[in-house]
């Protein structure tokens, strides 16, 4: 408990400075801004509001918790950080998760960094300050990177500075969300990986790209499972020569030939003899491939 007091003390001194009427900081220039602005100080949890820009919009109930647990036992360990908006009022810019947890166990004050901006600088910091701070999943960091896009500005090259990243990781996660909005959910919910909407990503017609995401989540597909069926799905729609010898007693059309293949989810091989005999060659990578064909002529 000794350490929480030692905590809560943090800033006490800037924290009645801030509620003195006659020092009503609003920019960088006003009296007393240095010793406010960039600092440490205790605010009033009541006094702060939630950030309208915050990228995150799904808190894991049990991690909230075992956040709090912390909180409880050692305290505020990272502080979080606000923009003044007016005398006592202040808005989140990110630590939504810390003051929520904070909030949960009844405490009536936090550690807070202090700064001073406009909208659009405290929408460029909470999205940058989110992304590197926090586990957001796969498609709340593509929405937070696609708003630097939209809202601020920035190239890709930018956002690569800002954020640390390499633009290909940036790229990557922006081409998520082309993905089916379905999946992006899938993705959100953990039913798959971001792996596996990167391999979903190469096949352009959504109706494919949902029914190879419905068999990756029935069948428990891994990641390499996945880019084989994608894979074996963009081969079947290459226009391939005929595969029938010369002489034999009918010819398999295009068409049937990738009905069929579409059906398995592999490049099947059709061959027919002259005396009208023939074979069908279906291929497996795994066996977890070989059970998913097995289940489809079962029906």
């Amino acid at each position: 408990m000794t350490k929480v007091v030692k905590k809560q003390a943090l800033g006490r001194g800037l924290s009645a400075l801030l509620k003195d009427p006659e020092n009503n900081i609003q920019s960088v220039d006003d009296k007393n801004a240095d010793k406010v602005v960039g600092n440490i100080i205790e605010l009033d949890i009541e006094a702060i509001e939630i950030n309208p820009f915050q990228p995150r919009s799904n808190f894991n109930e049990e991690a909230l918790q075992e956040l709090a647990i912390s909180i409880r036992e050692l305290g505020v360990i990272q502080p979080i950080t606000v923009r003044k908006l007016d005398f006592n009022k202040y808005q989140l810019i990110s630590g939504e998760r810390r003051l929520r947890a904070s909030k949960s166990i009844g405490l009536t004050t936090v550690p807070a960094y202090i700064r001073i901006a406009n909208d659009q600088e405290s929408l460029e910091m909470a999205l940058v300050e989110n992304i590197q701070r926090h586990d957001l999943d796969p498609i709340e960091i593509a929405l937070s990177y696609q708003r630097l896009i939209d809202e601020i500005q920035l190239t890709q090259e930018q956002m690569s500075e800002r954020v640390g990243k390499k633009r290909s990781t940036i790229a990557n996660y922006l081409r998520l969300l082309k993905l089916d909005p379905i999946i992006q959910t899938g993705i959100r919910d953990g039913f798959i990986s971001m792996g596996h909407g990167r391999a979903i990503i190469n096949i352009d017609d959504l109706d494919v790209q949902t029914d190879i995401y419905q068999k990756i989540v029935s069948g428990n597909l891994s990641v390499r499972e996945t880019e084989a069926l994608v894979k074996n799905y963009q081969e079947s729609l290459k226009p391939a020569p005929a595969k029938t010898a010369k002489g034999t007693s009918f010819k398999v059309a295009d068409d049937e030939q990738k009905a069929i293949a579409t059906y398995f989810g592999a490049k099947v091989d059709v061959k027919v003899a002259a005396n009208g005999k023939g074979k069908i060659t279906i291929p497996f990578h795994s066996e977890e491939d070989f059970n998913r064909i097995i289940k489809l002529i079962k029906g």
